[in-house]
Protein backbone atom coordinates (compact mmCIF):
# COMPACT_ATOMS: atom_id res chain seq x y z
CA UNK A 1 0.00 0.00 0.00
CA UNK A 2 1.16 3.67 -1.18
CA UNK A 3 0.06 6.41 0.88
CA UNK A 4 -1.07 8.69 -2.17
CA UNK A 5 -2.24 12.24 -2.40
CA UNK A 6 -4.43 13.92 -5.24
CA UNK A 7 -4.49 17.52 -5.70
CA UNK A 8 -8.05 18.64 -7.38
CA UNK A 9 -11.26 16.76 -6.86
CA UNK A 10 -12.76 17.04 -9.87
CA UNK A 11 -13.77 14.31 -12.34
CA UNK A 12 -10.07 13.57 -13.04
CA UNK A 13 -9.09 13.40 -9.69
CA UNK A 14 -12.09 11.33 -8.36
CA UNK A 15 -11.83 9.19 -10.76
CA UNK A 16 -7.85 8.07 -10.17
CA UNK A 17 -8.81 8.17 -6.49
CA UNK A 18 -11.64 5.47 -6.60
CA UNK A 19 -9.35 3.44 -9.29
CA UNK A 20 -6.31 3.68 -6.67
CA UNK A 21 -8.13 3.33 -3.61
CA UNK A 22 -9.70 -0.34 -5.13
CA UNK A 23 -6.23 -1.31 -5.81
CA UNK A 24 -5.25 -1.25 -2.16
CA UNK A 25 -3.75 2.28 -1.71
CA UNK A 26 -4.65 4.87 0.88
CA UNK A 27 -5.65 7.85 -0.85
CA UNK A 28 -6.48 11.50 0.16
CA UNK A 29 -8.27 14.00 -2.18
CA UNK A 30 -7.29 17.51 -1.63
CA UNK A 31 -9.21 19.90 -2.70
CA UNK A 32 -9.91 23.97 -2.28
CA UNK A 33 -13.50 24.02 -0.85
CA UNK A 34 -13.84 24.25 3.00
CA UNK A 35 -14.94 20.68 3.54
CA UNK A 36 -12.01 18.90 1.75
CA UNK A 37 -8.25 17.97 3.12
CA UNK A 38 -6.18 21.26 1.87
CA UNK A 39 -3.50 20.48 -1.06
CA UNK A 40 -0.65 21.29 1.74
CA UNK A 41 -2.34 18.48 3.79
CA UNK A 42 -2.43 16.37 1.60
CA UNK A 43 0.96 16.41 -0.11
CA UNK A 44 2.51 16.47 3.25
CA UNK A 45 1.20 13.28 4.08
CA UNK A 46 1.64 11.38 1.17
CA UNK A 47 4.48 8.97 -0.43
CA UNK A 48 3.27 10.10 -4.18
CA UNK A 49 0.90 13.46 -5.30
CA UNK A 50 -0.54 13.62 -8.77
CA UNK A 51 -1.85 16.98 -10.02
CA UNK A 52 -4.73 16.82 -11.11
CA UNK A 53 -5.33 20.41 -11.12
CA UNK A 54 -6.13 22.96 -14.09
CA UNK A 55 -3.00 23.39 -15.94
CA UNK A 56 -2.92 26.49 -15.97
CA UNK A 57 -2.72 27.45 -12.67
CA UNK A 58 -0.80 24.61 -11.26
CA UNK A 59 3.08 25.93 -11.68
CA UNK A 60 1.74 28.72 -8.91
CA UNK A 61 -0.39 25.97 -6.88
CA UNK A 62 2.53 23.74 -6.58
CA UNK A 63 5.50 25.71 -6.24
CA UNK A 64 3.91 26.96 -3.15
CA UNK A 65 4.23 23.28 -1.43
CA UNK A 66 8.28 22.98 -2.22
CA UNK A 67 8.70 22.12 1.10
CA UNK A 68 5.95 18.97 1.02
CA UNK A 69 6.75 18.03 -2.05
CA UNK A 70 10.47 17.52 -1.87
CA UNK A 71 11.57 14.18 -1.93
CA UNK A 72 8.85 12.80 -3.36
CA UNK A 73 7.23 11.87 -6.66
CA UNK A 74 5.18 14.21 -8.16
CA UNK A 75 2.97 12.49 -11.10
CA UNK A 76 1.51 15.65 -13.45
CA UNK A 77 -1.99 14.25 -15.41
CA UNK A 78 -2.70 17.77 -16.42
CA UNK A 79 -2.22 19.97 -19.49
CA UNK A 80 -1.54 23.72 -19.89
CA UNK A 81 -3.88 25.59 -22.08
CA UNK A 82 -6.11 28.84 -22.41
CA UNK A 83 -9.49 28.38 -22.81
CA UNK A 84 -11.09 28.18 -26.56
CA UNK A 85 -14.44 30.52 -26.52
CA UNK A 86 -16.25 27.48 -26.01
CA UNK A 87 -14.67 25.97 -22.54
CA UNK A 88 -12.47 23.49 -24.82
CA UNK A 89 -8.52 23.63 -24.81
CA UNK A 90 -7.13 26.34 -26.45
CA UNK A 91 -3.39 27.68 -27.11
CA UNK A 92 -0.86 25.71 -24.75
CA UNK A 93 -0.05 27.98 -22.29
CA UNK A 94 3.84 27.29 -22.55
CA UNK A 95 4.77 26.70 -25.73
CA UNK A 96 8.20 25.53 -26.56
CA UNK A 97 8.15 24.12 -23.00
CA UNK A 98 5.61 22.24 -20.71
CA UNK A 99 4.02 22.61 -17.57
CA UNK A 100 6.20 19.26 -16.24
CA UNK A 101 9.26 20.80 -17.13
CA UNK A 102 8.56 24.66 -15.44
CA UNK A 103 7.27 21.88 -12.39
CA UNK A 104 10.87 19.74 -12.33
CA UNK A 105 12.77 23.77 -12.60
CA UNK A 106 10.44 25.32 -10.05
CA UNK A 107 10.57 21.75 -7.74
CA UNK A 108 14.46 20.59 -8.20
CA UNK A 109 13.85 18.38 -5.09
CA UNK A 110 11.09 16.88 -6.51
CA UNK A 111 11.23 13.71 -9.45
CA UNK A 112 8.20 14.95 -11.50
CA UNK A 113 6.68 12.45 -13.90
CA UNK A 114 4.64 13.01 -16.98
CA UNK A 115 1.58 10.49 -17.48
CA UNK A 116 -1.75 10.07 -18.86
CA UNK A 117 -2.26 13.46 -19.96
CA UNK A 118 -3.29 12.13 -23.78
CA UNK A 119 -6.57 10.20 -23.21
CA UNK A 120 -10.48 11.27 -22.16
CA UNK A 121 -10.23 11.07 -18.00
CA UNK A 122 -12.17 7.92 -18.09
CA UNK A 123 -9.77 6.04 -20.38
CA UNK A 124 -7.26 7.08 -17.59
CA UNK A 125 -8.55 3.89 -15.30
CA UNK A 126 -9.66 1.44 -17.83
CA UNK A 127 -7.46 1.55 -20.61
CA UNK A 128 -9.42 -1.38 -21.79
CA UNK A 129 -12.52 -0.23 -22.85
CA UNK A 130 -11.29 1.16 -25.82
CA UNK A 131 -11.20 -1.05 -29.62
CA UNK A 132 -7.77 0.01 -29.86
CA UNK A 133 -5.20 -0.49 -26.84
CA UNK A 134 -4.08 2.93 -25.79
CA UNK A 135 -0.76 4.40 -24.79
CA UNK A 136 0.25 5.74 -21.77
CA UNK A 137 3.27 8.08 -22.12
CA UNK A 138 5.72 8.27 -19.38
CA UNK A 139 8.41 11.32 -19.16
CA UNK A 140 10.94 12.13 -16.48
CA UNK A 141 14.26 12.56 -15.77
CA UNK A 142 14.85 9.88 -12.88
CA UNK A 143 14.54 5.70 -13.67
CA UNK A 144 13.50 5.16 -10.27
CA UNK A 145 9.80 7.21 -10.03
CA UNK A 146 9.42 6.29 -13.59
CA UNK A 147 9.55 2.80 -12.40
CA UNK A 148 7.62 3.54 -10.03
CA UNK A 149 4.48 5.19 -11.52
CA UNK A 150 4.54 2.49 -13.86
CA UNK A 151 3.24 0.34 -11.16
CA UNK A 152 0.78 3.06 -10.62
CA UNK A 153 -0.17 2.44 -14.14
CA UNK A 154 -0.59 -1.16 -13.75
CA UNK A 155 -3.27 -1.25 -10.81
CA UNK A 156 -4.80 1.33 -13.21
CA UNK A 157 -5.31 -1.04 -15.72
CA UNK A 158 -2.26 -0.38 -18.16
CA UNK A 159 -0.63 -3.44 -19.32
CA UNK A 160 3.65 -3.11 -19.62
CA UNK A 161 3.12 -3.19 -23.56
CA UNK A 162 0.44 -0.15 -23.36
CA UNK A 163 3.70 2.61 -21.95
CA UNK A 164 5.64 3.77 -23.76
CA UNK A 165 9.04 5.55 -22.00
CA UNK A 166 9.80 8.87 -23.73
CA UNK A 167 12.48 9.90 -21.69
CA UNK A 168 13.74 12.66 -19.66
CA UNK A 169 11.08 15.38 -18.48
CA UNK A 170 11.51 17.78 -22.15
CA UNK A 171 10.00 14.67 -23.52
CA UNK A 172 6.75 16.41 -22.25
CA UNK A 173 6.38 19.36 -24.34
CA UNK A 174 5.66 16.47 -27.18
CA UNK A 175 2.81 14.82 -25.17
CA UNK A 176 1.74 18.23 -24.32
CA UNK A 177 1.24 19.44 -27.49
CA UNK A 178 -1.31 16.62 -28.47
CA UNK A 179 -3.86 18.33 -26.41
CA UNK A 180 -4.34 21.04 -29.72
CA UNK A 181 -6.23 17.86 -31.04
CA UNK A 182 -8.45 17.23 -28.13
CA UNK A 183 -10.88 20.52 -28.85
CA UNK A 184 -11.46 19.31 -32.38
CA UNK A 185 -12.16 15.33 -31.73
CA UNK A 186 -14.47 16.95 -28.79
CA UNK A 187 -16.68 19.14 -31.22
CA UNK A 188 -17.24 16.43 -33.76
CA UNK A 189 -17.99 13.40 -31.04
CA UNK A 190 -18.68 15.05 -27.77
CA UNK A 191 -16.98 13.21 -24.79
CA UNK A 192 -16.50 9.80 -25.80
CA UNK A 193 -13.27 7.75 -24.58
CA UNK A 194 -10.75 8.46 -26.59
CA UNK A 195 -6.69 8.16 -26.44
CA UNK A 196 -3.83 9.75 -28.66
CA UNK A 197 -1.89 6.91 -29.37
CA UNK A 198 1.15 5.20 -31.03
CA UNK A 199 0.16 2.86 -33.23
CA UNK A 200 2.84 0.04 -34.48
Amino acid sequence: MTRIGILGTGRVGTNLARKLAAAGHHVTLGGRNPQDTDHRATARAADIVINATPGDTSLDRLTDLRTELTGKILVDVSNATGDARDGLPGELRYPGSSLAEKLQAALPGTHVVKTLNTMLFTVMTAPETLAVPPTAYLSGNDEHAKRTVTGLLGDLGWRSGQIEDLGDITTARATEAMVLIVPHILRRHGFEPFAVSLAR
